[in-house]
């Protein structure tokens, strides 16, 4: 599987984005679960998580440890409300178990993504009803894992 690596412009993004969205799917793969949470970019991969013990038993990670590893992450914000423009990055990729990470923010619990779709629309004018798309498809580029910190 080639790496697309993200541009310059597309890390400086996604580093000024204070918060994601992880959507993981339920063991049966018939309930999504989508939260807002805080994530760091190494660089190579995502880290998503939050603070304390307690984020171990959340949805998002029984979701991966009862084997349904695909998931979602969405860096997004709202450029403009007139007219409306947003923009961000897709990922797609697959979950593995948490693991114990300690990353350049403090907070316990991270996901790294890899192995995954990229999309991505970061300017240009107001498409369609007024929504600028979060589009570009390219080839698969990234990975995931998900992560405790004691």
């Amino acid at each position: 599987m080639d790496v697309m690596p993200f541009t310059d412009a597309e890390i400086a993004y996604m580093r000024s984005q204070p918060l994601a969205r992880v959507a993981t799917l339920s063991p049966d793969g018939r309930q999504p679960d989508v939260v807002p949470l805080a994530f760091e970019f190494d660089g190579t991969y995502f880290w998503v998580g939050g603070t304390g013990s307690a984020v171990a038993g959340t949805r998002r990670f029984r979701n991966v440890r009862a084997g349904n590893h695909d998931v979602a992450l969405v860096i997004d914000d709202l450029v403009s409300l007139d007219p409306f423009i947003a923009r961000g990055v897709r990922v797609y990729g697959l979950a593995e178990d948490p693991v114990e990470r300690v990353g350049m923010r403090s907070w316990p619990l991270y996901a790294h993504h890899a192995d995954a779709l990229l999309e991505l629309k970061l300017g240009g004018p107001p498409r369609g009803q007024g929504v600028v798309s979060v589009a570009a498809d390219g080839p698969p580029c990234r990975a995931c894992r998900l992560g405790t910190v004691g």
